[in-house]
């Protein structure tokens, strides 16, 4: 609906319903793409490479065990080389789910921090969140894109049709839309985030029973200072804990562009303090 109505809009200052019929037919395409290939693309911006029971015994039966207990099907488990520690779950369903953990994660936490990462990871694909980032994901993605087809049209080809009475007031209607419609995208998507990881928290302590390390691992991972290469805006939210550093503030403005829940909220979620 949201789209739809982004398209309306467009369409109507513009006098060409095809706008509102190429806005969906674009969107739905758009979205069985992603839908198929999304944690593909993930994988291979993050260059992450496929781990076997040979490859680490450790890490694919613990992985292996929690999704037994979880009563979910094993996710196909991935390796990304970077040093800085975190992890992130992607695919459709949890049939085609993917696991995906840092070098840093594995040489940086104990035993029962990885149980804890892993079973966060695994709620995330038990509670559905990795389609719903995939959703939002493609929504953000093409409102911004309309958004800026409509500003540039604005500004290089002008408007064809006279400015007066309804029709200047659907323009000036248009260009707020187009300049709002992505900030409100967004925000949409950065405040589900933020949910879903409070929920994927709760969901891994109890399938652990083991709140303390999921907890431990939290302040492990938020307080380390390693960069990370491949770390971007775009994939930013599938993460456990955000893998841009150095850009967040704990006032109310900053708050509302984190993908994550401030790590001190989390901890005292999970064990009270």
């Amino acid at each position: 609906m949201f789209v739809i109505g982004v398209g309306w809009v467009f369409s109507y200052i513009y006098g060409d319903p095809s706008i509102l019929f190429l806005a969906v037919v674009f969107s739905s395409v758009m979205s069985l793409v992603s839908y198929y290939q999304s944690d593909k693309i993930v994988l291979k911006i993050h260059k992450a490479k496929e781990v076997k029971m040979d490859n680490n015994p450790e890490l694919y039966r613990i992985l292996e065990n929690l999704s037994i207990t979880a009563g979910l099907p094993m996710p196909k488990l991935y390796m990304i080389p970077e040093e800085a520690p975190n992890a992130f779950a992607t695919g459709r369903d949890p049939e085609h789910a993917v696991v995906a953990v840092t070098e840093g994660l594995l040489n940086k936490l104990d035993r029962s921090e990885l149980e804890g990462v892993l079973a966060h990871e695994l709620s995330h694909i038990g509670n559905r969140d990795i389609l719903v980032s995939t959703v939002i994901v493609i929504l953000v993605g093409f409102i911004s894109l309309l958004g800026d087809m409509f500003l540039r049209s604005i500004m290089y080809g002008g408007r064809r049709d006279n400015n007066s009475g309804a029709g200047g007031a659907m323009l000036i209607l248009g260009i707020a839309v187009s300049i709002l419609a992505p900030i409100s995208a967004t925000l949409i998507q950065l405040a589900i985030s933020r949910k879903r990881e409070f929920l994927a928290d709760s969901s891994g302590a109890l399938l652990t029973r083991y709140p303390e390390g999921l907890a431990s691992a939290l302040r492990k991972i938020s307080g380390d200072p390693t960069p990370m290469r491949t770390a971007n805006n775009t994939t930013s939210h599938l993460w456990l804990s955000d893998p841009i550093r150095g850009k967040k503030g704990l006032n109310l403005f900053h708050r509302l562009f984190m993908t994550h829940p401030p790590v001190e909220d989390r901890v005292k979620a999970l064990i009270g303090k």
